[in-house]
């Protein structure tokens, strides 16, 4: 997969897809990750790439012909059609499923904002697509960019060490992911793995596993469980977690022995 970049910043976003699993992914040939600065395509001396809001108000607004020239250069840099997403608090709200859509993509590019934005006239004609990473403001698109690409990158065959460990993440399957414990077996301060972690009954570990996932969305999301079908047995597994639950919440409160 291939994934460029409009920024001002080709360092910083260099940078940081450089590292872990994104660099491990790019060494292995499983992603190519290639940057535009609009600057590079400008025609003044001072490399002017924002102007004076028409109406007044404060900050200035990215111009139209030196992102639209970086876009052109974008598309021809390879034979592949590319899918122009721009990162914006005013876009779909990125979701693990969204990701995954991203991913099975031959070809991104993300176009970071600086500034009070960018001409909208622009992102009518330009682009396909506005993603937004959560319901909040950043100085520019560039750390956006790199959430984007830390998160499709991952995804691409190879990139992990092993498979699996992206079917159990969270929200890769609605829920949120169960917890995990490693070495030492058991903590002078606090105390040990759970049992069945240790049983070698993959069956029943795989049965916490989803009771814990169940459990914790309830408690930290419930929202995603309304988004969801419950078979039976998640729904036995959710009550028997909430019920576990309550008992010890009222033996913290001395209201009872924990059980």
């Amino acid at each position: 997969m291939r994934i460029d970049v409009v920024t001002l910043f080709p360092d910083f976003v260099q940078q940081s897809a450089a590292v872990g699993v994104v660099g491990r992914a790019q060494q292995r040939k499983l992603l190519q990750v290639e940057t535009f600065n609009p600057r590079d395509f400008t025609h003044d001396v001072h490399r002017t790439v924002d102007g004076r809001p028409f109406g007044g108000g404060p900050g200035m607004v990215m111009l139209i012909e030196p992102l639209r020239a970086a876009l052109a250069a974008v598309r021809e840099a390879a034979p592949e059609p590319v899918h122009v997403i721009y990162l914006s608090p005013q876009g779909t709200r990125l979701t693990q499923g969204r990701v995954k859509a991203l991913a099975a993509m031959p070809r991104i590019a993300l176009l970071c904002g600086r500034y009070e934005g960018v001409d909208e006239r622009l992102l009518a004609h330009e682009v396909d697509e506005e993603l937004s990473i959560g319901d909040y403001v950043l100085s520019g698109g560039e750390l956006a960019a790199a959430i984007v690409i830390d998160a499709v990158g991952r995804l691409q065959e190879g990139a992990l060490n092993d498979a699996l460990s992206a079917q159990q993440d969270s929200f890769s399957d609605g829920l949120l992911d169960c917890p995990h414990y490693t070495r030492p077996v058991q903590h002078d301060a606090w105390g040990g793995v759970p049992e069945v972690l240790l049983s070698g009954d993959h069956a029943a570990i795989a049965r916490w596993r989803l009771k814990q996932s169940l459990g914790r969305t309830w408690l930290r999301r419930p929202d995603l469980l309304t988004q969801r079908v419950l078979d039976a047995q998640s729904r036995a597994l959710l009550d028997e977690f909430r019920r576990e639950y309550s008992r010890q919440q009222q033996a913290a409160a001395g209201d009872g022995p924990q059980q």
